[in-house]
């Protein structure tokens, strides 16, 4: 029986501030501006939760973890991942792959992809083959760009076990 497969996006930005940190993908990127949210903000992490939840069927993000609830204020966005991964094994899915892009001018985040990758594959309890990160710029176009925020996209494959193609 060949399980049916499920696919989810995610997308997320935050602005750049002063007097925060720059938490990607769980890591603490050395940069004089960090990202502005209620959680960590960190739009890597977000955008992976969204396409896994959407994939599910579960909602987005902000249906699970509101802004308005003070028990994520300033956590961190592993935990958030830990928690849907648990929410969709509890469900009945698994994580077949995940493809990520961060989308940034500055700074560069090359040489930090590597311990995004641990962390999220970590906290989702997936192997390092079933994530995939990218970084990408804007040429200089749009807010990105212009160095006010960053972007993250997300595809998440799941499946369901036990449930059929039908």
């Amino acid at each position: 029986m060949i399980p049916a497969l499920r696919i989810g996006t995610g997308f997320d930005v935050h602005r750049l501030v002063k007097g925060r940190d720059l938490v990607l993908g769980g890591v603490k990127v050395p940069f004089e501006l960090g990202l502005l949210g209620h959680s960590d903000a960190d739009c890597l992490s977000h955008a992976i939760c969204d396409a896994l939840l959407g994939a599910a069927g579960l909602g987005d993000i902000g249906r699970h973890f509101p802004d308005t609830d003070p028990r994520y204020k300033g956590i961190s966005s592993l935990l958030l991942l830990e928690e849907v991964a648990r929410l969709l094994r509890e469900k009945g899915f698994e994580i077949v792959n995940i493809d990520a892009t961060l989308i940034a001018q500055r700074p560069r985040l090359r040489g930090f992809m590597e311990e995004m990758s641990a962390k999220i594959t970590s906290a989702l309890s997936i192997s390092k083959g079933h994530l995939n990160l990218k970084a990408t710029t804007t040429e200089g176009l749009g807010f990105e760009g212009r160095g006010e925020g960053i972007g993250a996209t997300a595809v998440a494959l799941i499946y369901k076990r036990d449930e059929p193609i039908v």
